[in-house]
């Protein structure tokens, strides 16, 4: 059998040593799930996933999330601890033939007693009949399949298919956690490649300062593997140039991106979302644009930024635009379901929709006044008609709920009952402003009906 198959590598390692001048990424890559990084609702303590590798009982797995965040590691460690060989396929170079050459490999290590797990990388590039023709060999337990997608996997994976795997999924990584692995390639002290090493005379790596660090984590967008490459080149860089340690500008060429300077914690926080809010409530769609930018590429929250978004749809233009609260909430949902980076359109998308919306504070002065008078003159009984009547009869008696006209019942489903507590009756706390001409109208039509002073 040795012209058809090659010797199984070790279980879960690939290539019975990763090379000197392999990626960084590669030589970085977790050989054991302590050393994993993130995703500690998958691989915590006690979770199922967790329990199931470090049990060695394999199953077969879709894994779906941002690039970066452990797929390849995951499917790795399932095969090690499992003692299964481990064979990888991307879905965007692979047809048939080498699916079929796979199983066939499979199936002859079955034969001698050992296992495969087959990593199949963005699994959603498949079509139906590539997809359809792994469920043989996944229902009679030939392979472990472990799939992997950026895509929703329930939008482009089979049915058939996800019906007989698992699916998890992966998080993208905290700045937190890209720091943790930048520090430990540095501390190991092998992010230069052997070979560049070797023809820069062999001296010892540069030093990275944490600022570089920082940076990378921030503007990596919880790719650990853009990271990590990012951190091998400008300390190639730093190697090649003869510098003593790898400076920002190294690090905003490898990344290709310019180092913003945005923190977080201190006072850019709040000028960069304060110059954001007053350009939308400005009608700027460019400021505002400018400011978002700034923003995201300074690393921030993009929670933060929907939640600022939500505020000022009532604040600032309330109901001279009803839409722009179910904007702003609707891009606030798309930072959740779908995450930076993509999230970011739809950030952009509400911040021209909030720009280009007509402006009025009525609704945020209104609230105020209402709140600043119950303060200051308290909180009077509603009249007894608008009083709860679910209490026992002897309640009722005492006239709560008694009296009550409902507005249906009159011709336009409006009456002239009256609501405010006894004493309070002509307070005004709305008052639509030109913002809200059609509200202004609706109102005074009401206040007509009912035969109130406007």
């Amino acid at each position: 059998m040795d012209s058809l198959f090659e010797p199984d590598p070790p279980a879960g390692q690939g290539p019975p040593d990763v090379p000197p001048d392999a990626p960084l990424a590669a030589r970085m890559r977790p050989a054991t799930l302590d050393e994993v990084v993130g995703q500690e609702h998958l691989l915590g303590e006690g979770s199922a996933l967790r329990t199931a590798i470090e049990q060695g009982a394999p199953h077969s797995m879709i894994l779906h999330g941002p690039p970066g965040t452990g797929k390849t590691t995951i499917a790795r460690l399932v095969a090690q601890h499992a003692d299964h060989a481990f064979e990888e396929l991307s879905a965007v170079q692979a047809g048939r033939a080498e699916v079929r050459e796979l199983m066939a490999r499979a199936e002859e290590r079955r034969r001698g007693g050992r296992g495969t797990v087959f990593f199949l990388d963005e699994i959603h590039r498949f079509n139906k009949a590539q997809q359809d023709a792994l469920l043989p060999a996944v229902e009679d337990g030939l392979v472990v399949l472990v799939g992997a997608t950026t895509e929703n996997p329930y939008f482009e994976v089979n049915s058939a298919l996800i019906s007989r795997t698992r699916v998890y999924e992966l998080k993208a990584l905290t700045e937190d956690d890209v720091k943790v692995l930048l520090r430990r390639a540095v501390e190991r002290g092998d992010v230069v490649r052997r070979s560049e090493l070797e023809r820069t005379g062999g001296r010892n790596p540069v030093s990275v300062a944490e600022e570089v660090v920082d940076f990378l984590a921030a503007r990596s967008g919880g790719d650990a593997r853009t990271a990590l490459n990012a951190l091998e080149v400008a300390c190639e860089t730093a190697q090649r140039a003869g510098e003593g340690a790898v400076t920002l500008g190294d690090a905003e060429d490898a990344l290709q991106r310019r180092a913003v300077l945005y923190d977080r914690e201190g006072d850019k926080h709040y000028d960069y979302i304060s110059a954001w809010i007053k350009s939308t409530r400005g009608s700027d769609p460019d400021a505002s644009l400018y400011y978002l930018a700034v923003m995201l590429e300074g690393g921030e929250d993009a929670r933060f930024i929907a939640r600022r978004m939500i505020v000022l749809a009532s604040e600032d233009i309330g109901n001279a635009d009803p839409q722009a609260l179910p904007m702003a909430v609707a891009a606030a949902a798309a930072v959740e379901h779908v995450g930076l980076p993509e999230a970011q359109f739809a950030l952009a998308q509400a911040a021209i929709y909030l720009s280009l919306a007509p402006k009025s504070n009525a609704t945020k002065k209104a609230v105020l006044d209402a709140r600043a008078h119950v303060r200051e003159q308290g909180a009077l009984d509603p009249p007894d008609p608008l009083r709860s009547s679910s209490f026992p009869k002897a309640a009722r008696a005492s006239g709560r709920g008694m009296g009550y006209d409902n507005p249906h019942l009159h011709p336009g489903h409006v009456n002239d009952q009256e609501h405010l507590p006894p004493g309070r009756e002509g307070v005004r706390f709305y008052r639509p402003d030109d913002a809200e001409p059609a509200l202004r109208e609706r109102l005074r039509e009401l206040r007509r009906a009912r035969g109130r002073p406007e």
